[in-house]
C-alpha cells in the first residue's frame, strides 16, 4: 500500500522518462533482461508497483472527469438559463 506521501510521477514526468530511457522507470530494460536475465519474485514486484501506480492515475484522472463534467453541467445550465431568457 502506497503511503500518503508516496511520489508519483505525473504522466508527463513518465512519457519524458519512456522517450529517453525506452521503459518506464524501475523497470530494467529490455535489453539488461535478455543480457542478465532477472528474478520472477523481483519482477513479479516491479509490475505490481506499476499496476498499483497505474491504478492511482486512473483514481487521479476519473476525479479530473467528474470535476469537468460538474463545470460542464453548470454551464449546461447556465445555457438554458440564457436561451429561456432571450426567447
Amino acid at each position: 500500500m502506497f503511503k500518503a506521501d508516496y511520489k508519483l510521477n505525473t504522466l508527463p514526468e513518465l512519457e519524458a522518462y519512456i522517450k529517453a530511457n525506452g521503459h518506464l522507470p524501475g523497470v530494467p530494460a529490455a535489453t539488461e533482461v535478455e543480457k542478465e536475465g532477472v528474478a520472477l519474485g523481483e519482477m513479479n514486484k516491479i509490475l505490481l508497483k506499476k499496476i498499483e501506480e497505474l491504478t492511482l492515475h486512473l483514481i487521479e484522472k476519473d476525479k479530473k472527469i467528474e470535476e469537468t463534467n460538474k463545470k460542464l453541467d453548470k454551464v449546461m445550465q447556465m445555457v438554458e438559463i440564457l436561451t429561456q431568457k432571450n426567447k
